[in-house]
């Protein structure tokens, strides 16, 4: 049964109730019944014949629950209906009746007053179409009641819903247990006769809840529903004058008593008064109180006693919020101490005025759920005392200051709003503005920075300023080296002590140039070869060191009180429990920057360890980060907890683009293209031979085995992809007429050459590369090839001779080129094959696509059609631009693929 915005609904009430029917109508109905309705048209209404499709109510519920939301407003309003019927049962608002023709079945009541206002209110909401049936056996025009329909379908869906083999023992018999209704027995027709006799007529019994200062009691009460103003009190009923009974009705007395045993049936503390003479009043318990709070109140209304509560009675809710105390002040060292220790305190309020510490004091010592406080009484959640009675641990200033970016702290394992003290909410808001003071170019630099990189050096200050790390992840090329000089300066002018900038071994030489360039003034010394030392360091030194001499020299390195210790290339410690992240957290310094383009490459924790480095305890410890964020993020993509891990780490993380509006304007236009290329009988035969080799090892394996096994059937398959000579490991032989990509990369060559213009290849296998090489030394064309083992001194040549023209093809490792190098001499970028993570290929690409490329850049990717290269590459397309929320873990989601998936992913052939 589909619904749409033309499908109409008007319900057919029947005898029995369960019997009615929707009738639908519209333009997508098929029906098969004509039915008479009364439908508006031309500013009047008149009989009307329609075709309808008659559902039986029974199979309309299900259906009804849940429409669309482009529905027609007669769908809408029965959807609400049946609802709101359905909720009734769900409440027990049921009764056995008998219908008309002596049937035995459920209806929905008694109603309260606020169910009567709901009916009243769905009646008026049907639409004309809904209601659209007209009285039999009258001649003039005359409907059937709004809420007569809204009733009849109460009816039936109660008595659809309700009968059961158990339904007998509320019912009085087991006509009303029955699968369909049956006529009642002499014996259950007497029974509902007596129920019904038993139902106030004209009077409905009432429980008020009175209060003083120091107990609760219930008063018993009766309300005329003739007069519905008149409330006499219990005590005046047991000596009442006559006008009082005739205006209540005859056997008020009876009705009161029968009423109290009803009561006492869904509430038993009612029965209290049944013991004695002429009941009038029943002393509460705090506990009492707090039940009829609950559920008591709606258990004594489905019997017919409704509880009135005297307005203003409770002050309100009690809401509490975690805090810490107050961060202690600090003459010197950093403004907001990270590791410094808060006591952990609960800040309730109430109305929402904050409670004072002797108002919290006397709270936690309260030994019942009900306490008078201001003149009012409260009502205290029992789970929030146990949390306010509990010890709680202190909390490091990094956790406070996390809890109080998102708003929100972990108390026992659930999220509770956090309200910080004012001087940490002062520094979550400066943290919060991305647009800090500007500062003014320090003295010393002999360059002019562009906008965004004053921005960029002004961020950088205000961090380092309160003692904060951050993490500057501009796009490569957007020129984080001179920031980072840039804010060496600033600090050198307040004598903030020497500066340690740490990176990868083929950096060395650029850092260097680029502070004699920029900053000629500082001196600058590399910690680095044989006889290296710190002797005689300057104050505002800068001292260039690898990561390699990191982990050999930490020690020695730890002997200095660092003003500010620099990371550059900073992904080199994204694994945080490898010696280089161990040994850099050693390391005291002052200020601590990470600077790189890639803040994530795979995993979440990458982040966590640059921000636990720069920031050390802002993301909690590590195995806590897994379990609560990293996973729920990558694996379930959950919006809450990446939205939380978002309004932490942005503060301590600037990240431009050279896509973003008035970042990078100079920069041309970047193309980028895949090209697909077939393999060649050769690669098709291996790549069919390992695909069914290695599956069917696969399919034996399990744990860390099958995902070793997984890992290496990727490999292969990429290695036949790029040519068969890498896949068999062959160092001499014949290359051409055997791979599908090197006679695309060779044609692709020839028309760069023929241009004269200048090319980076990139491979994530320097075997590949050194192919590549043979090959184009046999065609004499001058090539460099770039790999790790290639010392600084050689690197400094190749990217001289290549930006000079003199070499115009520069092979590199994705690994060893892929960082640290400017190479704007080349307008073409080719990846021979795929890293298949878009940031570390972006990251290559930007070798060339940077700030002072003054020419179009066109980006080649080679993929081998019909294989894994080409499915993997549509998935990279959705991965491309997430970094800055989730990235995929590398290849690790193929390892967790089925056997049959992964039979799909690897199969050969388009599709």
């Amino acid at each position: 049964m589909e619904f749409d915005q033309t499908t109409q609904a008007t319900y057919l009430p029947s005898d029995p109730p369960r019997e009615g029917v929707l009738a639908l109508w519209g333009d997508e109905i098929e029906g098969d019944t004509p039915i008479q309705l009364v439908l508006p048209g031309g500013g009047k209404f008149a009989r009307t014949e329609v075709v309808a499709r008659l559902v039986p109510l029974a199979d309309a519920i299900p259906r009804l629950l849940v429409v669309p939301d482009e529905t027609s407003p007669a769908l809408a309003a029965w959807s609400a209906v049946v609802n709101a019927g359905v909720n009734l049962v769900a409440r027990g608002r049921l009764r056995p009746a008998s219908t008309p023709s002596g049937l035995g079945t459920w209806r929905v009541g008694p109603l309260d007053a606020a169910d009567e206002e709901l009916l009243r209110g769905l009646a008026a909401a049907l639409p004309p179409e809904a209601h659209a049936l007209p009285l039999s056996g009258v001649k003039r025009i005359r409907l059937h009641s709004p809420e007569s329909l809204v009733r009849a379908v109460w009816d039936a869906a109660a008595d659809v819903l309700v009968r059961s083999p158990a339904a007998a023992v509320g019912s009085g018999g087991a006509a009303f247990a029955e699968a369909q209704p049956t006529l009642l027995d002499p014996d259950g027709a007497a029974w509902l006769t007596e129920l019904e006799a038993r139902r106030p007529d004209g009077a409905q019994l009432l429980l008020r809840i009175e209060a003083t200062d120091e107990e609760f009691a219930g008063v018993l009460a009766v309300r005329s529903t003739l007069e519905p103003s008149l409330i006499v009190e219990a005590a005046t009923l047991w000596d009442a004058p006559e006008a009082v009974l005739h205006r209540l009705g005859d056997q008020v007395e009876t009705q009161l008593l029968l009423g109290l045993r009803r009561g006492a049936r869904a509430w038993p503390p009612l029965s209290r008064v049944l013991s004695e003479p002429a009941p009038t009043t029943l002393p509460l318990s705090d506990d009492e109180v707090v039940d009829l709070l609950g559920t008591g109140a709606r258990d004594l209304g489905g019997a017919g006693i409704e509880v009135l509560w005297p307005k203003d009675l409770f002050a309100g809710e009690v809401r509490a919020k975690a805090s810490v105390t107050q961060a202690p002040a600090s003459e010197s060292g950093p403004a907001f101490p990270l590791n410094g220790l808060l006591e952990f305190r609960w800040r309730l309020s109430l109305g929402g005025s904050d409670l004072t510490d002797e108002e919290v004091a006397a709270l936690a010592e309260a030994k019942r759920p009900l306490v008078r406080l201001r003149g009012q009484w409260v009502q205290l959640d029992p789970a929030l005392l146990a949390r306010m009675r509990a010890k709680r641990s202190r909390l490091t200033g990094a956790e406070a200051l996390a809890a109080a970016l998102t708003g929100e702290l972990e108390v026992d394992g659930e999220r509770v709003e956090f309200a910080p003290q004012p001087a940490l909410s002062g520094l979550a808001a400066r943290l919060r503005d991305r647009d800090p003071a500007p500062v003014e170019e320090p003295d010393g630099l002999t360059a002019t920075l562009r906008p965004y990189q004053r921005a960029g050096l002004g961020w950088l200050v205000a961090m380092t300023d309160l003692g904060l790390g951050a993490c500057l992840a501009d796009d490569m090329g957007l020129g984080k080296t001179i920031q980072l000089i840039a804010l060496h300066l600033h600090r050198r002018a307040l004598a903030a002590g020497p500066t340690l900038v740490l990176c990868p071994t083929s950096l060395l030489g650029n850092w260097e140039r680029e502070f004699g360039k920029f900053a000629p003034g500082v001196p600058v010394r590399r910690f680095h070869g044989g006889g290296r030392h710190l002797d005689d360091l300057a104050p505002d030194e800068v001292v260039l060191a690898t990561y390699g001499v990191l982990r050999r020299d930490r020690e020695l390195l730890s002997e200095v009180d660092w003003g500010m210790v620099a990371a550059d290339e900073a992904q080199h410690v994204k694994n945080p429990l490898s010696a280089t992240a161990k040994e850099l957290r050693q390391v005291p310094a002052a200020a601590r920057v990470a600077l790189t383009g890639t803040p994530v490459e795979n995993r979440l924790t990458e982040l966590w360890s640059l921000l636990d480095w720069t920031t050390p305890g802002l993301l909690g410890p590590l195995e806590k980060f897994r379990r609560t964020v990293a996973r729920p993020i990558e694996r379930d993509r959950d919006e809450t907890v990446t939205g939380r891990l978002a309004a932490t780490v942005r503060p301590f993380l600037l990240r431009r683009r050279k896509t973003d509006p008035d970042i990078a304007p100079e920069l041309p236009r970047k193309t980028e293209t895949d090209r697909y290329v077939p393999l060649t009988a050769e690669q098709t035969t291996l790549y069919e031979a390992v695909v069914r080799e290695n599956l069917a090892q696969i399919r034996e394996a399990q744990g860390v085995q099958r995902r070793g096994q997984v890992l290496k059937l990727l490999t292969e398959l990429k290695q036949i992809c790029n040519h068969p000579a890498h896949y068999l490991k062959e160092s001499s032989g014949a290359l051409t007429g055997r791979s599908g990509k090197l006679a695309a990369f060779e044609e692709l060559l020839d028309v760069i050459l023929d241009e004269g213009e200048s090319v980076l290849v990139f491979s994530q296998y320097v075997r590949l590369c050194r192919l590549l090489e043979r090959r184009l030394a046999e065609r004499g064309l001058p090539t460099a090839l770039l790999s790790g083992e290639v010392g600084p001194k050689r690197r400094d040549e190749m990217v001289a001779a290549f930006q000079s023209g003199e070499t115009p093809v520069f092979l590199l490792s994705l690994k060893a080129g892929g960082v640290g190098l400017n190479l704007t001499q080349a307008t073409h970028v080719i990846h021979y094959d795929r890293w298949w993570n878009p940031a570390v290929e972006d990251q290559a690409t930007d070798r060339a696509y940077r700030i002072g490329q003054d020419r179009p850049v066109q980006v080649h990717r080679l993929i081998a059609e019909g294989t894994l290269e080409e499915r993997v590459a549509a998935v990279l397309e959705t991965k491309r631009g997430l970094a800055d929320a989730v990235v995929g873990a590398g290849e690790d989601w193929i390892t967790e693929l089925s056997d049959d998936q992964l039979a799909d992913l690897v199969r050969l052939g388009s599709g």
